[in-house]
């Protein structure tokens, strides 16, 4: 009954703000399902193909039904694991895990590891470049981030592009020959030649603060970057940014469907998605804000159902700290949440249009 309200709730919400320069209402339906389950989480993938929904939870890597939430796998020991690429003309995918600087390469069909490839520190974002034929790697590496690209059908590393900024985030393909990279710290999009494999220009990406989620849009030729706060169109021939787009704050990956012309901002920091209508090359329209969960950063959009996925743990109070306990260590950057509690649910939510 409760998640029965929860949609409902949400599909009046976000029919609510749609914008009436559209001429027809854009509704969106919210449903959450609590898949249990231990560990913290990063990026979801789905896979097209099948509907599948690749959801990281620290040390292992969950498989969701997209349609029904229904867990129907589980990928183990992928320590410190952030994100999946799924290339499905070779039946293979690939996990991103931090801890142990490896890529676990498993069959899709089966869900048994094929191998773990060594590749380095900063493991982080990863993408299928299906025009390039690459699985990419965005690596929050030292002294210098780093680009790995890896032939998806034998898990072989082919080559190691230096990024500008120890912070790269997502990746996109035009799928001419160009991959751009967002760079969280010096806000810039880079451009790298996947033939060469180097560095062939860097875009200054105000008033975007922290840029993350990455998409492409081959029929305008345009990219979207999502950030904190203001998200921004870049024209991919020039390199200008040619549109702003208010959202929340703590975004950390973004949905794009070509065929509806939707693009999905997960905003963690208010627990909803931003959801902006593409109305041509350089004009965009927020048609709705979708309530989800407080901290659900990342997202992943089916182009064949239009079905956008998130996942977000809940988690109970904090265990006290004992009296005379030192402070909780810093953690990355220097930054320390101290303990956190335990995990009461976990929540994979869909959003369908």
């Amino acid at each position: 009954m409760i998640r029965q309200l929860l949609a409902a709730l949400a599909f009046v919400s976000a029919a609510s703000l749609a914008a009436p320069t559209l001429g027809r209402a854009q509704t969106f339906k919210v449903e959450k399902f609590d898949i249990k389950g231990e560990g913290g989480t990063d990026y979801v993938a789905v896979e097209a193909a099948t509907g599948r929904v690749f959801v990281s939870r620290g040390t292992h890597m969950m498989v969701v039904e997209g349609a029904t939430g229904k867990v129907v796998g589980d990928i183990p020991n992928t320590q410190g694991v952030h994100g999946a690429g799924l290339v499905t003309r070779y039946g293979h995918g690939f996990t991103t895990n931090g801890v142990d600087q490896t890529v676990t390469m498993f069959d899709l069909k089966t869900l048994d590891v094929i191998k773990q490839i060594k590749v380095g520190p900063g493991l982080d974002g990863i993408m299928y470049d299906e025009a390039d034929d690459k699985i990419i790697l965005t690596n929050h590496s030292r002294p210098i981030g780093t680009l790995t690209a890896i032939d998806p059908k034998t898990g072989d590393i082919v080559a190691t592009v230096e990024l500008e900024d120890t912070a790269p985030e997502g990746a996109a393909s035009d799928g001419k020959g160009r991959i751009f990279i967002n760079n969280e710290s010096k806000n810039t999009i880079q451009v790298i030649d996947a033939k060469t494999w180097k560095a062939t220009a860097s875009w200054p990406l105000a008033p975007c603060e922290g840029p993350t989620g990455i998409a492409y849009d081959a029929r305008t030729n345009r990219i979207f970057s999502g950030c904190s706060k203001t998200s921004v169109v870049v024209d991919a021939s020039t390199g200008k940014v040619v549109a702003s787009i208010t959202n929340g704050t703590r975004v950390d990956a973004l949905g794009w469907d070509p065929s509806e012309k939707l693009i999905y901002i997960p905003n963690g920091g208010e627990g909803n998605v931003t959801v902006v209508h593409q109305d041509s090359a350089d004009k965009y329209t927020v048609v709705a804000t979708v309530p989800t969960f407080a901290g659900a950063k990342t997202i992943a959009v089916d182009p064949k159902t239009h079905n956008a996925y998130l996942f977000q743990p809940e988690r109970g109070p904090a265990p006290p700290t004992p009296p005379g306990a030192p402070p909780p260590a810093a953690g990355p950057g220097g930054r320390g949440r101290g303990p956190l509690g335990p995990i009461v649910a976990a929540w994979f939510i869909v959003i369908k249009h």
